[in-house]
């Protein structure tokens, strides 16, 4: 029989969404489960660490819609049903959008459910040597984890950090943002000293190289360099490294590479992911999937700044031209994410999702370099990625490259955008780097062939969605004033 534990906490749907608990690699039994009858030995706490993964391991899927469509990178298809999907798309993003209540809910869901672990603790007394601080750190990560994906899309939020009743969660206002973000360091710092490394904690949990490499990115996103190198060099110490290949990174039989710092590990078929399937196209794809979802389609827009010679083209887009229907019609440019792009059953691909690349790690070196005045070693760390990107330094960047910080900037975003596509970064970059107005005010998408000519939409992006509005059906959930909207919303 199999198990789902569900966590009662008392709150509001600001902590709801707590449903089915997954392992990381398997489903677990069905019974329904309070906090006073739960928690009384080391492997209640196991299954409720896991049940944490298990929220993001869900709520991962379809981060794209949030992360990737809104950008050049991705655009909707018609077989996109999600409700929303076409709002994110053309930059029209409005509070009631059920994407963001959706993104809101499950991530609070993982919240509540570290929460009840921390909140728990101490109650078994049959841990095994270390497991205690295990489950400690897990729980800290992966609470650090959910708030620094809330706090970079809406800014500061509730910071739950107990289990609460329902007078409590429905009373509690926003925290800034500072408050959040120092509630994430300090759970990361507190991670990063309780947990092991990589060799002694199972695949797709959290070691204290994750730990590290996340911290590190939160320092970036400070612009606080110094303690950002601090952490990139610990990692750089931990076993990570560059694959030869770009190509092998996203292969079934190499999932557990040492460029995954941390994924979220999905199997085919009983726990897979949906992604595989959501980019692939309607009609499938001999050898990889009888059908797909064709959800979305990669844009002209990044396919023409892949250089041929660049080995990362194939290995993220899929173009191929296809005559339509009349068979004397133009012929069709009909390109495809392939990425994520395995053998699966539909629906329930067994391919690892990466959350924390080290190829990502690289590139913010090189802004932490350059944030600290040394632009020869930025360039160096960009090169790196380039040298795998083409197999040779033929491609290589110089100094005199970069004489602005413009410059850098450009060459900076274009390496993260080619390496880093599809991967939920695009957003995130070009509202850290004040990109987002001019570099989403047009977008080519479909590419015809015949003429020569790519589709161009002009879009309206506002200052106001560095911040996305705050969902409403959450802000109606609480009290008048309670909890405010973003500016601009």
């Amino acid at each position: 029989m199999q198990t789902r534990i569900f966590f009662i906490t008392g709150s509001l749907l600001l902590l709801a969404g707590v449903t089915g608990c997954k392992k990381v690699i398997e489903r677990v039994p069905d019974s329904v489960l309070t906090t006073a009858q739960y928690f009384k030995n080391a492997k209640d706490i196991d299954l409720a660490v896991i049940g944490v993964y298990s929220s993001y391991q869900s709520r991962k899927q379809t981060d794209y819609m949030l992360l990737e469509l809104p950008t050049d990178n991705l655009y909707r298809s018609n077989y996109t049903l999600a409700a929303g999907a076409d709002d994110m798309d053309n930059l029209s993003i409005t509070p009631s959008n059920p994407l963001l209540s959706t993104f809101w809910s499950a991530s609070y869901a993982g919240i509540a459910r570290a929460n009840a672990v921390l909140s728990n603790i101490d109650n078994p007394g049959d841990y095994k040597t270390g497991q205690k601080e295990q489950f400690t750190g897990e729980a800290k990560f992966m609470r650090a984890l959910f708030y620094f994906d809330l706090v970079r899309l809406f800014g500061g939020v509730p910071a739950v950090t107990s289990q609460l009743s329902i007078d409590e969660a429905k009373n509690l206002p926003r925290a800034s943002e500072e408050e959040i973000y120092t509630l994430i360091i300090n759970d990361l710092k507190e991670a990063a000293g309780l947990l092991p490394d990589k060799a002694s904690i199972a695949k797709g949990r959290a070691s204290n190289g994750a730990a590290a490499a996340l911290l590190a990115k939160v320092y970036v996103y400070r612009k606080d360099w110094p303690n950002a190198k601090t952490y990139l060099d610990q990692v750089n110490g931990m076993g990570y490294g560059l694959l030869p290949s770009f190509a092998n990174i996203w292969k079934l039989d190499n999932e557990d590479n040492n460029e995954m710092v941390f994924v979220m590990k999905y199997v085919e078929g009983t726990n897979g992911q949906t992604l595989s399937s959501a980019y692939l196209p309607f009609g499938g794809i001999a050898g990889i999937a009888t059908s797909g979802n064709e959800s979305a389609f990669p844009s002209w827009d990044l396919l023409k700044l892949y250089d041929e010679n660049d080995s990362r083209k194939a290995a993220t887009i899929e173009s191929y031209y296809q005559a339509p229907t009349p068979a004397n019609a133009p012929l069709a440019w009909l390109p495809h994410v392939s990425k994520y792009q395995v053998k699966h059953v539909i629906n329930s691909s067994g391919l690892d999702l990466p959350v924390i690349r080290y190829a990502d790690l690289v590139l913010l070196m090189a802004e932490v370099q350059y944030g600290l005045q040394h632009p020869d070693l930025a360039v160096a760390e960009i090169n790196k990625i380039r040298e795998r990107a083409f197999g040779s330094s033929d491609h290589n960047y110089t100094v005199a490259d970069i004489s602005t910080d413009a410059d850098f900037t450009d060459k900076l975003l274009l390496e993260r955008r080619l390496e880093l596509a599809y991967e939920n970064e695009r957003w995130f970059d070009l509202v850290r780097t004040n990109r987002l107005l001019t570099d989403l005010s047009v977008e080519e998408r479909s590419y015809n062939i015949a003429t020569e000519t790519a589709q161009t939409v002009a879009l309206a992006p506002k200052a106001n969605y560095s911040l996305l509005p705050v969902p409403q059906t959450q802000i109606d959930i609480y009290p008048t004033d309670v909890l405010t909207q973003n500016p601009g919303y």
